[in-house]
C-alpha cells in the first residue's frame, strides 16, 4: 500500500530497489528515520516487531492519532476544503496550546496536504482529491495496528531494538542537503550515526546521496549504486539523482 502523506526525502521512487536488498532472516523491522514510512507501508511483514521512529513530534502525534483514533481525525477533518484561506489558519491554530492531539494532528495533516512541495508553510495552488485521502486514513489505521510508534533520537532508538534479528532501515537527511529538511540534523550528526551503526548486533539498510564524503564515511560496508528522478531541489541540473544503498551484510 502506499503512504498516507507525502514528506522531504519520502522513498515512493526507490521502495522497490530498496525491498530487493533486504534480508530474508530477521524478526524485527525498524524505521529509524520514519518520515512517509513508505517502505513500511510497502509490505506488510510477518514478524515478531514493527517499530516506526521519527524525531518530529508532530509528524509522530499525527500518525499515533491515526493509529488509535483515526475516525476523530476524519471527523476533525471533515468539511476540509483545499483552501488558502484554511491552510493558513491552520498554521496559526497548531502554535496555539490548549489543542487536543487530534486537533493537532489534523492540522498538520491539513499542512502537509497543501503546503507547496510539503514545506508545511507556502500554499500548494493545485487541486487535489482530500476526500479520498482522508478516507484512507482507515486502511492506514489498520496497517498500523501492531507497529510501535516511536519519538526519539537515532541513538536511542539502535540501542532499544538492536538484536541479532533485527533490521534497521534508515533514511537520514542526505548529507549537504540537511536545510531542506524540517528537524534539525548537524554535519556532525552523519558521523555519529556512522559511529553507532558500527556497533550494532542486527543488519542495517541505509539510504543515501551518493557523494565522496559519504563514500568515504562508509568504507569497508557494501554499497550498491543506484539512481532515481530528480524530485529535490539540489545544486545539479541533472534529471537522475544519484543514490547509495549501504548495508553490512
Amino acid at each position: 500500500m502506499d503512504s498516507f502523506i507525502s514528506w522531504i526525502g519520502g522513498k515512493k521512487l526507490l521502495r522497490k530497489k530498496l525491498l530487493q536488498q533486504f534480508p530474508d532472516d530477521y524478526t524485527r523491522y525498524v524505521e529509524v528515520f520514519g518520515g512517509a514510512a513508505w517502505i513500511l507501508f510497502a509490505e506488510e511483514r510477518k514478524v515478531e516487531l514493527e517499530v516506526y521512529n521519527d524525531v518530529n513530534g508532530e509528524l509522530v502525534n499525527l500518525y499515533r492519532c491515526v493509529k488509535y483514533h483515526p475516525e476523530a481525525v476524519q471527523k476533525e477533518l471533515e468539511f476540509t476544503l483545499m483552501s488558502r484561506e484554511m491552510f493558513f489558519d491552520a498554521r496559526n491554530q497548531i502554535e496555539v496550546r490548549g489543542m487536543t492531539d487530534i486537533q493537532r494532528a489534523a492540522r498538520f495533516y491539513m499542512l502537509i496536504k497543501e503546503s507547496f512541495g510539503n514545506d508545511l508553510r507556502s500554499f500548494g495552488c493545485h487541486g487535489k482529491n482530500l476526500e479520498g485521502s482522508i478516507e484512507y486514513i482507515t486502511d492506514i489505521s489498520r496497517r498500523l495496528n501492531k507497529v510501535v510508534i516511536e519519538n526519539q533520537d537515532f541513538e536511542k532508538i539502535l540501542r532499544t531494538y538492536d538484536r541479532p534479528g533485527t533490521l534497521f532501515y534508515l533514511d537520514p537527511p542526505y548529507y549537504d542537503a540537511e536545510h531542506y529538511y524540517p528537524d534539525r540534523f548537524n554535519p556532525d550528526d552523519h558521523i555519529r550515526l556512522r559511529d553507532a551503526l558500527k556497533e550494532i548486533k542486527g543488519k542495517f539498510l541505509l539510504s543515501y546521496n551518493d557523494c565522496h564524503e559519504i563514500r568515504e564515511l562508509y568504507t569497508g560496508f557494501n554499497k550498491i549504486e543506484t539512481d532515481r528522478m530528480n524530485n529535490l531541489t539540489a545544486k545539479t541540473t541533472n534529471k537522475r539523482y544519484k543514490e547509495l544503498i549501504i548495508k553490512n551484510y
